[in-house]
């Protein structure tokens, strides 16, 4: 009945909430302040000299369910800020290593909005379904319906290359071919566009301000999407040579594309990476759970078959891909 006792009042303190299955995280507490609690409770509860014989092994008992504890993993930090503070990784695996100036490493201390946020549309409105998200990127977005899902990955390369003041590598091909340099843009060139017919024409000065850029993006969103990274920018890889901002794409009117945030590698090397993507509606970009296991968002190399199943997409054998852009980050 005691060791009862202590087992409810321990959870209620430390918050841990048992799981089926060995794979676990708790980072609540460390083992002697566990051993402190237990201690500190029974004897504050029954005294020393009530104690039975039932817990003359007391020490043993509460070191047993310790590691119980200890064994037990959630997936969601809800005090993380970042993307590698806010989703653990399983147990058995680590965050696989990168550079300081990496598209790894740009995502993984990218702001997340707080935990359980909804996914909002480019209107301030919460999207339909809710249920498909475990975390939402603080990424900025249009105020139209244009920052779709192949916008956000190429939001994602152009915010990077920004940040580690690489402006010149932004670049990307319009559905009809055209390849729009940033570059070119902040030299004071806008894109015409008559009909099929797109060119350059000498509009203005020099301007790398961060609105000209949320201008050349909203010019990219308007005439890119899926098929234009698909037939232009996109190549098919295997799985084991995935990194992070590679994709599973399904170029078309409409088609659909995730991207690779995270990747993390038990010591086999079998790895297992996180999903992000936005959609239709124009949305926040946002990180997805797998519908295979609710309770962990991480996908698993072993459960990667095809016809592929995401959140809220299904991807064709063959859509493994890695973008041209990825040619921009420094490692």
């Amino acid at each position: 009945m005691k060791k009862l006792i202590l087992i409810v009042m321990l959870l209620c303190m430390t918050g841990c909430t048992i799981k089926s299955g060995d794979e676990a995280n708790s980072s609540v507490a460390t083992t002697n302040q566990y051993k402190e609690t237990a201690e500190s409770t029974i004897t504050s509860e029954y005294g020393k000299e009530s104690l039975g014989e039932e817990d003359e092994h007391f020490e043993e008992s509460t070191e047993s369910f310790i590691e119980e504890i200890e064994s037990l993993w959630t997936p969601i930090d809800p005090s993380g800020n970042t993307l590698e503070s806010r989703i653990n990784v399983p147990k058995g695996y680590a965050r696989t290593a990168c550079g300081e100036r990496s598209l790894t490493a740009f995502l993984r201390g990218y702001t997340m909005k707080e935990d359980g946020a909804p996914v909002l549309l480019y209107n301030g409105a919460k999207k339909g379904n809710q249920r498909a998200h475990v975390a939402v990127f603080q990424l900025p977005i249009e105020n139209a319906d244009l920052q779709q899902c192949a916008d956000s990955v190429m939001r994602i390369y152009g915010e990077y290359c920004l940040s580690i003041g690489k402006p010149e590598r932004i670049k990307y091909h319009f559905t009809n071919g055209f390849l729009t340099e940033y570059s070119k843009w902040c030299d004071g060139y806008r894109i015409k566009v008559d009909g099929n017919n797109v060119y350059w024409v000498e509009s203005g000065g020099y301007d790398d301000s961060y609105a000209s850029f949320q201008a050349y993006m909203r010019m990219v969103f308007s005439y890119a999407g899926t098929l234009s990274m698909d037939t232009y920018e996109a190549n098919s890889i295997t799985l084991n040579e995935l990194q992070v901002g590679d994709v599973f794409l399904k170029g078309g009117s409409p088609g659909h594309v995730v991207m690779v945030v995270d990747i993390c590698e038990n010591e086999a090397g079998k790895k297992a990476f996180l999903l992000g993507q936005g959609y239709m509606p124009a949305q926040e970009f946002h990180v997805i759970n797998n519908p295979s296991h609710s309770d962990d968002p991480w996908y698993y190399e072993d459960e990667v078959s095809y016809p592929f199943r995401t959140a809220e997409y299904t991807f064709p054998e063959g859509s493994l891909k890695r973008v041209s852009y990825s040619e921009w980050v420094d490692q």
